[in-house]
């Protein structure tokens, strides 16, 4: 991040094309070949760590690898089509759930949802019986509710740690590569003999695999998310940096925050419980430097996410293109009336029998539906399953907890640039040279209508995270970023319409990623590694007193401005 104000302007700043890759990054071409401006600009980024084979999984040699993915030059600078989701929905096919396809569906359309990913459990039963009974559910759904975007997935158990959303784009094969997947690579059908070694190694060649059928035309695209990445300490730092590099076209990210919220309803409305079941402590699996903190929900989001300089800001400093999301993890919801059909018999089956009415409000339930408390928002270039994929894999990404804002659009722009169609987004890299001044424009429609509890947030503070880019780490199980802090805290006032700010970046003499976060405000404390880092962070969930609507947040996936 730089640190004066000189306001010279360098307008020729668009993202750079994947196949446009300037000579400079290009270690291909020898350097007595380049002007004396790109070697001096080669020699700062090997220096830094910032090029070469440790950095080749990063945003850093490959700026435009977000826009790569199928978004126009034009669309990738705005005008966005914000469609929200859910990649995390259980159902009948779950040995642990019971609503129909239809059921989820139609819920999360009511609630405003445009696309979801239905995501049974791996299992023998699932492998061998749902995903192929499964499919023509969600055949049907998606000829009933045109308007909804209906991903087939499942929830793949990650070997040797936690588990993941692993989807694929519709088409002929969905089912084929999904099973074949999943037999292959689930890890509830691994020997049991496996070494830990081996069950990495295993995870590493599950997520290669969905690469290769993108790459043989099998499918069009294949995405994984890691679910509940902190809840039992089981994903450790390199296993998550191990996914990102196994094919980053397939591994973009981790929920910020999991489903499971209305788990933590005071009782008596509730079960009194932790948001997201986030109530465990390290085992003889978990990862042994996490801090037993990180057990816990901050504001309801991943201590992963919600540590202002821990383990996500570690892998953005690194350049890794890493993406957060939200979502439901809906199986049984919370308030509802119905319970299994009688006389199921799920491993017979692969399903159980259709939800019956039983009379009774079911306060004990953890879950939403989909779209009630959590939004991914995604823009996209288009109303599509493609486009969604392609602005997911971008990183092109918001997300919020009940309701808190009405819309965003954040980007960083060369300083007083204000024409409409310019300015990097969420998930891009701005490449301009160093000396240039840039600022971050932030538009926030505030919110005006009840969210599903009933009342209207009220959006109280917006945070800016900048954070140094260092290059990839030596460390491999690293999960800080000592410089990465909170640099600048608006307040709001407004209660409605539209509020804009602007925050001066300065002139740019490092490379540097921020990221923005907003909050209603009520409950706050200083982050985990201190007030000089994170003066008004989420606060430590506490189990029993953790209701869901009590605080509310969002977040934003990174931009990262880089000297060209």
């Amino acid at each position: 991040m730089g640190h004066g104000h000189d306001h010279s302007h360098d307008h020729s700043h668009d993202a750079v094309s994947e196949n446009d890759l300037p000579e400079a990054l290009d270690l291909s071409v020898p350097t007595a070949e380049l002007s004396s401006s790109d070697a001096t600009r080669r020699s700062f980024l090997l220096g830094a760590g910032l090029l070469g084979a440790g950095a080749a999984a990063s945003v850093l040699p490959h700026p435009g690898a977000a826009a790569a993915h199928g978004a126009s030059p034009q669309t990738a600078q705005g005008g966005f089509r914000w469609l929200a989701g859910d990649h995390h929905i259980h159902t009948q096919y779950s040995s642990d759930a019971q609503y129909r396809v239809i059921d989820q569906a139609r819920h999360g359309h009511a609630y405003g949802l445009d696309w979801l990913v239905i995501t049974d459990h791996g299992s023998a039963t699932h492998a061998k019986i749902g995903v192929d009974k499964v499919n023509p559910d969600i055949v049907k759904t998606r000829a009933e509710l045109p308007g909804l975007l209906t991903f087939q997935g499942l929830e793949w158990n990650i070997p040797a740690a936690e588990h993941a959303t692993v989807f694929v784009h519709p088409g002929r094969n969905e089912v084929e590569v999904l099973k074949q997947f999943e037999t292959r690579y689930d890890g509830s059908l691994l020997p049991s003999t496996n070494t830990a070694a081996q069950n990495e190694a295993m995870a590493i060649a599950g997520i290669q695999f969905l690469g290769e059928q993108v790459k043989a035309r099998k499918i069009d695209g294949a995405l994984f998310f890691a679910n509940h990445p902190a809840r039992r300490g089981i994903d450790s730092p390199h296993e998550i940096r191990n996914w990102r590099d196994a094919d980053p076209t397939v591994a973009v990210g981790f929920e910020g925050a999991p489903g499971h919220q209305a788990a933590g309803i005071p009782a008596p409305n509730g079960r009194g419980g932790a948001r997201g079941y986030y109530d465990n402590s390290p085992s003889a699996a978990s990862f042994p430097g996490y801090p037993l903190e990180s057990y816990r929900t901050w504001g309801g989001f991943d201590w992963m996410t919600a540590t202002v300089g821990g383990l996500w800001d570690s892998l953005l400093a690194e350049g890794r293109a890493w993406w957060i999301t939200v979502n439901s993890d809906s199986h049984v919801n919370y308030l509802d009336q119905t319970e299994r059909g009688p006389g199921s018999d799920f491993n017979a089956n692969g399903k159980y029998n259709d939800p019956v009415y039983n009379g009774s409000i079911n306060t004990q339930a953890g879950d939403f539906w989909p779209g009630y408390y959590g939004r991914t928002n995604v823009g996209s270039a288009s109303f599509s399953y493609r486009a969604v994929m392609d602005g997911l894999r971008s990183g092109r990404v918001w997300v919020d907890h009940g309701r808190l804002i009405k819309a965003l659009d954040a980007r960083v722009r060369v300083t007083g640039d204000r024409r409409w169609s310019t300015g990097t987004p969420l998930g891009g890299v701005l490449q301009v040279r160093r000396g240039t001044s840039t600022e971050l424009v932030l538009d926030i429609d505030l919110q005006d209508v009840p969210n599903w509890a009933g009342f209207i947030p009220v959006l109280k503070r917006v945070d800016v995270i900048v954070g140094t880019v260092t290059g990839p780490v030596t460390d491999r199980d690293a999960f800080t970023a000592p410089d990465t802090r909170v640099v600048k805290s608006f307040e709001v006032s407004k209660t409605s319409g539209k509020i804009t700010f602007s925050y001066d970046l300065g002139r740019l003499d490092k490379p540097f990623y921020l990221r923005v976060r907003g909050t209603d405000g009520n409950r706050t404390q200083p982050g985990l590694l201190g007030a000089s880092v994170d003066p008004y962070g989420p606060q430590l969930d506490v189990s029993g007193a953790a209701d869901p609507w009590g605080d509310l947040w969002f977040y934003t996936n990174p931009i990262w401005v880089l000297p060209r």
